[in-house]
């Protein structure tokens, strides 16, 4: 029995103008395979990439997937892991060894399933601080660390947590 998504069910839901959007965002995802050779291959180009080429993407925007080119798993977090790995021991780390292990706590913790939501929500705060405002100005940039540093420290008392 195939079961049907609800806009396919009852068309009068979904806008046709909301499915090509869809459609269009689905084709407009990049698939880049990877190898057992653990060569990528970007099947947009129809050629082979790199992960600082892949890193490119991410900066420029790019929506993409990594998937396994035999089975099929989806390999994108892994990769940008992989990326993240590469730019923190290149000699200018993002996170310091104290953040790195609050983090690792988290797992297995009531919390985890939060944790990255709350993650995302200040990373985007703090993207649209950095466009409303520009990159020059440090003085934001103090002041929306303060202002994580309280959402944090009110995040992790209402579940009994110090900061």
């Amino acid at each position: 029995m195939v079961r049907k998504s609800a806009a396919q069910s009852n068309p009068s839901d979904a806008s046709p103008s909301a499915s090509k959007a869809a459609a269009a965002a689905e084709k407009a995802k990049r698939v880049i395979k990877k190898y057992p050779n653990r060569r990528l291959y970007d099947t947009t180009t129809s050629s082979y990439i790199t992960l600082t080429e892949i890193k490119h993407l991410v900066m420029d925007g790019h929506t993409f997937m990594v998937k396994d080119a035999k089975s099929g798993e989806d390999l994108t977090r892994s990769i940008l892991l992989q990326i993240i790995l590469e730019e923190e021991s290149a000699g200018a780390p993002m996170f310091t060894e104290p953040v790195l292990a609050n983090i690792i706590r988290f797992y297995g913790h009531a919390m985890q399933g939060h944790m990255g939501a709350y993650l995302e929500s200040n990373l985007q705060s703090l993207m649209m601080m950095q466009s409303k405002m520009g990159h020059e100005s440090h003085n934001i940039m103090a002041q929306m660390q303060e202002q994580m540093q309280k959402q944090t420290a009110q995040f992790l008392s209402a579940f009994g947590l110090k900061p």
